[in-house]
């Protein structure tokens, strides 16, 4: 697969050594979306943001979906997978190590950054996950052994409840993880706590 597979955008890191983030949208997102955010949470990384190529009602996605939060299985493990090809070809064609690549999604594309995850380990060194919640599950479950990941859910989240974002927090530590739930006074959407504590995550990580 090559870098054709999205219409994305690349920046490069301001110095060698630093990590790539993948910056994944939320529904009806674009590839500008998580730009100026993802240079907030990890200043002077390279960013490789793509545009989900799933189109619900002219939306771009990352994978479809019958009805809010019934997913069409298939097609999710479908497009995990052409994700993790895709960063894969972005690391020869931009010249970034696969190795030292971290995700940064919220929502929709928090939800493929875990898919992707859960079906293809070496896709990312870690993440960073705003509102994720579980779509899809291997048999027989992979080795996410010593990756860090952090989840910052919405207590009050219309979408996702509780159960949801302590289900998929179990089920990454069942595979190893390193996982982290930190839960916000919010709803659904970003709030200003979001980016502060998940900046502080990654900068403690890195460092």
């Amino acid at each position: 697969m090559s870098t054709d597979s999205y219409i994305h955008r690349y920046v490069p890191a301001t110095e060698p050594g630093l990590p790539t983030v993948v910056a994944l949208h939320g529904t009806g997102g674009n590839e500008d979306d998580l730009i100026g955010v993802t240079q907030t949470v990890a200043p002077g990384c390279a960013i490789l943001s793509p545009r989900g190529n799933v189109s619900e009602r002219g939306m771009p996605r990352f994978f479809r979906r019958f009805a809010e939060g019934i997913f069409d299985l298939e097609d999710v493990a479908k497009r995990a997978h052409e994700l993790s090809a895709f960063v894969a070809a972005a690391a020869l064609q931009y010249e970034f190590d696969a190795r030292n690549v971290y995700a940064l999604g919220y929502s929709n594309g928090a939800n493929i950054a875990v898919a992707s995850l859960l079906v293809a380990p070496t896709t990312f060194k870690g993440a960073m996950l705003w509102r994720a919640q579980l779509t899809l599950v291997p048999e027989p479950p992979l080795s996410l052994a010593g990756k860090p990941i952090l989840l910052s859910a919405g207590r009050y989240d219309p979408l996702i409840r509780v159960d949801q974002s302590e289900a998929l927090y179990e089920q990454l530590r069942s595979q190893g993880a390193a996982t982290s739930l930190a839960w916000q006074e919010s709803q659904h959407g970003l709030v200003q706590s979001d980016i502060e504590m998940t900046a502080g995550w990654f900068r403690a990580l890195i460092s």
